[in-house]
């Protein structure tokens, strides 16, 4: 490496910590040439949407970024792209007057960091929820174990999990609510796991899939079907996805 590129490298350094010392926001544009991965920064969309693209050529969109959306930088790669963190993947992002790029300390990148992971868990929730709600409308029957088919309780949630999450679970649903964590009502998230019985014993078992309702495999009359979480008195919620 020559004596200017060193040089170079040196500046875009020194002018790294000083946004660091006074995190000013500048617009993309501003912040001319590739080396922007010398120094901690985030980019932030402004305007109502900014698409991310797979390639820096914008030809795939990954997923549109709405406005108030912050993302670490992992480089300024240039000709008029970002190279973004996106939960535990990447994307690129265009420099554009609809974003903003600022200095950030160590604090911020966790909290963005911790915020991607919280979003990836979640959508990998509603993934779980959107996989089990194809089945409504499907048939109940004891003993079963394919939805495709006829299922019961249990067999409904044993096959959601392990084809839609890749979680294998016991047969029965008193086996299944000895897996995974117990929670509380207020925990609950879409995906968890809701056990209903009489006594000390477990007969049923159900998906929660937010605002209030569940997905299973009611009866032989009413197949699979949406409920509300609390038709019956739950006796026990279970999350076996751990996020």
């Amino acid at each position: 490496m020559n004596r200017n590129i060193w040089k170079t490298l040196g500046l875009i350094a020194f002018c790294g910590s000083m946004m660091m010392a006074d995190p000013m926001i500048s617009k993309a544009e501003e912040l001319s040439g590739p080396g922007l991965d010398f120094g901690n920064y985030i980019v932030t969309v402004d305007s109502d949407s900014v698409n991310i693209t797979k390639d820096e050529e914008g030809m795939e969109v990954l997923m549109a970024a709405s406005q108030g959306s912050a993302f670490r930088v992992l480089e300024d790669i240039g000709d008029g792209y970002l190279k973004v963190m996106l939960n535990d993947s990447f994307g690129y992002l265009p420099v554009t007057d609809n974003v903003s790029v600022t200095a950030a300390d160590q604090e911020t990148l966790d909290a963005i960091d911790a915020k991607a992971a919280a979003n990836e868990a979640a959508d990998f929730r509603q993934g779980l929820v959107n996989y089990a709600l194809q089945f409504v409308g499907g048939r109940y029957s004891y003993g079963g174990r394919d939805p495709h088919t006829g299922v019961d309780c249990s067999g409904f949630t044993r096959y959601v999990m392990q084809h839609g999450a890749g979680i294998a679970l016991n047969a029965s649903s008193g086996g299944q609510a000895s897996q995974g964590v117990s929670i509380s009502a207020d925990q609950m998230q879409p995906g968890d796991l809701i056990f209903y019985g009489g006594g000390r014993s477990i007969n049923h078992v159900a998906m929660y899939i937010g605002n209030g309702q569940i997905v299973h495999a009611s009866t032989e009359r009413t197949g699979i079907k949406v409920s509300a979480w609390n038709y019956r008195t739950p006796v026990k919620i279970v999350n076996v996805i751990g996020a």
